[in-house]
């Protein structure tokens, strides 16, 4: 089935394309052509899942946010609190990306919607454009650690879990993560000798603050929503989805219905994608089960190191190589079924393994072949992907401590589900 299945993605066959012909496949090789009408109910079961609902709606209210002007009032925001230090749009651009974070869950359309302001600005500022891009694609990264975050709706769904803990657990590493990029942004700008944006003042930050009010609203109200239990993930993502039209089309006038209708057929093909491939990996999932694989793979991995830091040593190893070649919602749905076994049979928090899983694979996107985020930010940037790689190296060391913290300290990522849950 491996074989088959690397064959197919080789001779770039989609890969739930891949998974679906792969699977069944193989469940008529072992059970007949009878098994052929348990495939339709496989493919339906695994993608009506109540918890995926929020990945089309919080699609959805990031397209409509980013056509309503207010990720750029969230950028004169930022710029205005940050813009006196020396390399502020790089400051910028992270802080701008943390407000984001927080209504968008992607971090492609974080860059996507972020990048196309903030690059061309800091190259027509003197910014080396490899450093804008770096500074860009990495400071996006923190959309899927910051909730609401899409991969960890995925996780949710596929490991039985908690996506309200797996949310709160996200809090910390993310705003770790972007403060630390921070300090790094404002070391290489030093070095490089970039301008100071602005000087500080209290009139221009009051203004923005007036001006970004409604905006800041959002994650309030959508997160606020959630973390107090008023409504569950997924109504959150319904709600974010009435906050943005309102705000934007009410307050802020600037949504019309060509913008709804071009940013409801985006969110429409994106979570076609997303849910085609989560269809056909529950296919795939559902046999492997029925054979016994992912147990027989946990109690041989069991076998061999009986520690859970062990364990998570190296699926960590195991998650940095698959973040190299699949796209985190692909990496997600193909290989958490079958390692959720090993994990619990070591005794792992499943919402701990998540934050795990969710920072590798944001580590995955910038890191070539496949690497999404950074490919759109080079895009952007015109930038070579190599140039940019070697500037990235620092953003990503950033990552990489956020991850062995969060994998070898749990308290970081758990203390506050241990607060408010549990």
């Amino acid at each position: 089935m491996c074989l088959a299945l690397l064959a197919l993605v080789l001779l770039d066959v989609p890969i739930a394309i891949a998974l679906g012909v792969v699977a069944a496949g193989a469940m008529v090789l072992s059970a007949g052509p009878g098994a052929l009408p348990n495939v339709a109910l496989v493919l339906f079961d695994g993608s009506a899942n109540f918890p995926l609902i929020a990945v089309p709606l919080f699609i959805l209210a990031g397209a409509i946010m980013n056509a309503t002007g207010i990720s750029r009032r969230l950028i004169a925001l930022a710029t205005a609190l940050v813009g006196f230090v020396r390399g502020g749009l790089a400051l910028v651009t992270i802080g701008a990306s943390m407000f984001f974070a927080e209504i968008s869950g992607s971090a492609v359309a974080d860059v996507a919607a972020l990048g196309s302001i903030l690059i061309p600005e800091m190259q027509r500022k003197g910014y080396p454009s490899p450093f804008a891009a770096a500074a860009s694609s990495s400071a996006a990264t923190l959309a899927v650690i910051i909730p609401p975050s899409i991969p960890m709706i995925l996780y949710g769904a596929m490991a039985g879990t908690s996506v309200v803990e797996l949310f709160v657990a996200g809090i910390v590493p993310g705003v770790l993560g972007g403060f630390l990029m921070m300090g790094v942004a404002h070391l290489m700008a030093i070095r490089y000798r970039l301008p100071v944006e602005q000087t500080f003042q209290l009139r221009r930050v009051w203004a923005a603050l007036k001006d970004a009010g409604w905006a800041l609203l959002l994650p309030l109200i959508i997160l606020g929503g959630i973390f107090g239990g008023w409504v569950t993930a997924t109504e959150g993502a319904g709600l974010a989805v009435l906050a943005a039209i309102v705000v934007g089309g009410l307050i802020y006038r600037e949504l019309d219905w060509h913008q709804l209708r071009v940013a409801t057929i985006e969110g429409g093909v994106q979570t076609a994608v997303v849910m085609l491939l989560v269809a056909t990996s529950a296919l795939m999932s559902t046999y492997l089960t029925e054979v016994q694989v992912p147990q027989q793979v946990a109690a041989a991995i069991v076998g061999l190191v009986d520690s859970p830091w062990a364990v998570l040593a190296l699926l960590n190893v195991f998650f940095l190589g698959v973040g190299l070649f699949l796209h985190s919602a692909a990496a997600i749905v193909l290989v958490i079924p079958i390692v959720m076994p090993l994990v619990r049979a070591a005794g792992i928090d499943p919402v701990h393994f998540g934050l795990v899983v969710t920072l590798n694979l944001g580590i995955g996107q910038q890191t070539p072949p496949v690497a999404s985020v950074l490919v759109t930010a080079c895009s952007i940037a015109k930038a070579d992907i190599w140039d940019v790689t070697k500037v990235n190296l620092r953003f990503l060391a950033v990552l990489l401590a956020v991850l062995l913290l969060v994998t070898y300290v749990p308290a970081v990522p758990l203390s506050l589900v241990e607060l408010f849950y549990r």
